[in-house]
């Protein structure tokens, strides 16, 4: 089975999750590195159109971040044909950000353009332009086009379980959420990819 997987906002393309994929699952996984075009979500999303593009998937993955812009993805590739597996997705991405810091910190961002973060898997400062808020703003909520499973920790700290809920009751797309005992890191999530593929590989085929 062939894989397009994206990492989140804090991973890397040889994290836990693609690693188990390949050495444990035995899928052909090509793991981009999301950042490569700039940090904004519809940067990240245009990484995973250009491989979308240029090849077939079976199933497009994601993990927070990387969930939304495979969801972003699914959105702006409507006639592509693969399955959605998005992992603790981070919709609502804009208001998670604004909730996170006081108001007059997003006007500095704001008016400043920058804004230093501390990249946690690169262990130094990165910096986020203002863009990364305005294009979260129009792409976290997109409408899917594939048969998606979605799996998402009940403990998440991170992004809330009832952003996924939202989804899961607004969109037919839909056709499985996975509720799992776990945080956001999704550790547990693992032992429940191979049954999620499953599910969107049995839907394609109808």
């Amino acid at each position: 089975m062939r894989v397009l997987f994206a990492h989140g906002f804090e991973g890397t393309p040889n994290g836990g999750k693609p690693t188990h994929m390949i050495d444990e699952l035995g899928w052909d996984v090509v793991a981009p590195v999301m950042s490569m075009n700039g940090w904004n979500i519809e940067q990240e999303t245009n990484v995973l159109l250009a491989q979308i593009d240029a090849e077939d998937f079976d199933i497009v993955a994601g993990s927070s971040m990387g969930g939304l812009a495979a969801a972003n993805a699914s959105a702006l590739r409507p006639d592509a044909k693969f399955g959605l597996l998005l992992i603790a997705p981070a919709f609502g991405l804009a208001e998670m950000w604004r909730s996170s810091l006081p108001t007059e910190k997003m006007a500095e961002w704001e008016g400043t353009d920058a804004r230093a973060y501390h990249h946690h898997g690169f262990g130094h400062d990165i910096t986020l332009n203002w863009d990364f808020m305005q294009t979260a703003d129009k792409m976290s909520w997109p409408k899917l086009n594939h048969p998606t499973v979605i799996l998402h920790g009940t403990q998440d700290d991170i992004v809330p379980i009832e952003n996924s809920r939202r989804i899961a009751d607004t969109d037919e797309n839909v056709i499985a959420l996975m509720e799992i005992e776990d945080g956001h890191r999704m550790q547990e999530a693992k032992d429940h990819f191979s049954k999620a593929a499953e599910i969107c590989l049995d839907a394609l085929k109808t």
